[in-house]
């Protein structure tokens, strides 16, 4: 089994045991309300990508490319092998002329300060672009619970419907079944008085 069908069943589990009206949620209706929502929660997230995409500017994806590349191993890999060579270029004896940094690395210390200096406002600018996009995505799956919940009751208030009109439904059988238990135990009282007439 899966990992989907193993997350369906114990969707199928938890919503088998939803009481509306001491009303049991049957399995296929928790299938039709994960079916709905599933489809609620693609339409939004899609429109979402496209607003994204839409008020992204030139300067913000540029952000969240140095973003994404300063925060990966490609970048420390990268990072830690210039630094490496440039600290053994600048310290090979027999390369001495060739030095343009010998230790203590002050060019290399001016190098990284203003690589921090302008790294971490452009990864700042990149979170809050992405916390203002997570907050979004928060109201959006607060508006995708609520709309399953709704489902939720309009499907156990229509199964309550059904109850009462069961019920109702019954009670009229019942009512029925009874005046025809009363018109034929007067037909069987006629009959006797008449077999009683019929011997006299």
């Amino acid at each position: 089994m899966n990992k989907k069908n193993m997350e369906n069943d114990d969707f199928f589990d938890e919503a088998s045991v939803i009481q509306g009206f001491d009303i049991e949620l049957s399995e296929s209706n928790a299938l039709r309300i994960d079916r709905l929502v599933d489809e609620y929660e693609k339409s939004i997230l899609n429109r979402v990508d496209e607003e994204y995409s839409e008020n992204t500017t030139i300067s913000d994806r540029l952000a969240d490319s140095i973003a994404k590349f300063g925060g990966s191993w490609t970048f420390i890999g990268c990072f830690g092998a210039v630094l490496v060579v440039w600290m053994i270029w600048n310290t090979l004896p027999f390369i001495k002329p060739l030095h343009f940094d010998e230790p203590p690395f002050i060019l290399l210390n001016l190098c990284l300060s203003f690589l921090a200096a302008f790294q971490a406002p452009i990864i700042m600018m990149s979170q809050n672009r992405q916390s203002a996009r997570d907050k979004h995505e928060s109201v959006i799956d607060f508006a995708i619970n609520y709309k399953a919940e709704q489902e939720i009751d309009d499907i156990q208030k229509h199964l309550h419907r059904m109850e009462e009109d069961d019920l109702n439904t019954l009670e009229q059988f019942n009512g029925e079944l009874l005046e025809i238990k009363k018109l034929l135990a007067s037909i069987e009282s006629r009959l006797s008085r008449l077999d009683i007439k019929t011997e006299e």
